[in-house]
Formats: structure tokens, sequence, C-alpha cells
């Protein structure tokens, strides 16, 4: 199975015109069980995810750029890259509600960046809220692993 990832999808119409464009060269979404994902890394992903869903098969949440643009900072710049922090409640507050969106629309959910790998509150912070998938550095698999196992002895 094909899995295609867009990303930044900036407007709804901007997606459905990458989705036609796409159709054109043949590759046509839910033909041969192809799924089409967008990255969810702008705060109109989140905003107008309702929108996004009716368009793609799920979101995959790309957590550096949705921090830095919802903080309005640059994580490389050393005037402002101390603000960056995906801890933020602003960033935590869009994780959720990309998240209840996608749940509530029964479409795939899952992330990819750095939040998750660097800070086992934030990994707690998905599972709690159901995330679908997180993907994880290779060094920090393990730890977060345990950090998952124990949260879910708790839940039970």
């Amino acid at each position: 199975m094909v899995k295609l990832m867009i990303p930044f999808a900036r407007t709804p119409d901007e997606g459905r015109r990458v989705i036609a464009i796409m159709n054109e060269m043949g590759l046509v979404q839910g033909q041969n069980d192809l799924e089409i994902y967008a990255m969810c890394e702008i705060p109109s992903n989140v905003i107008f995810a309702d929108e996004f869903l009716k368009i793609f098969d799920g979101y995959s949440i790309g957590s550096n750029d949705l921090t830095q643009l919802t903080l309005g900072v640059d994580r490389d710049s050393t005037l402002v890259a101390h603000i960056f922090d995906e801890r933020n409640d602003a960033v935590k507050r869009m994780l959720k509600m990309a998240i209840d969106a996608c749940k509530k629309e029964g479409k795939y959910i899952g992330i990819c960046g750095q939040a998750p790998s660097d800070y086992p509150e934030i990994t707690e912070f998905l599972v709690e809220n159901g995330i679908s998938s997180i993907s994880l550095n290779p060094d920090s698999v393990l730890k977060m692993r345990q950090v998952v196992v124990e949260l879910e002895k708790r839940l039970v």
C-alpha cells in the first residue's frame, strides 16, 4: 500500500489543486488503496482541519514547523531560538486540536518531529490525547517506549 505525504498545504484550495494534479498524473486517491496525507505543520492546517480532512486521508503533525509558526520564531536564529519550545501551551493546544479533529473524522493522525523524541511529557501528552502513531529518533525509542508502557499502566 502506498501512502503519500503532502507538505505545506497552506489552504484547502491548495490541497485540492495538489490532488487534482496528482490525479492528472495517474495518482488517484483511493485507487489501488492509495492514501494521501497532509503534513499538519501550519496553524491553518489545525484551524481548518475539518476542511483539510475532507481532502486528505489524515495528517502527520510536523511539530518543528508547527511550533515555529505558532510561536512566530525561527529556532535557528540566535535572537529568538530560546523561545522555541514544543511544550509551550499554545503548541500543545494546537497538537490537541489536530488530534481531536482527526479522531472526530475517523482519520489517521501521527506525528513526526523532534518533540516526542526529546520530551517524555510530550510523548505522554500525545498518547493521552489518542494519537495514532509517533515517529521517534532511533536513540530515543527505548526510553519513550518505556514512557508509553508506564503511561498505559496508569491509564488502565
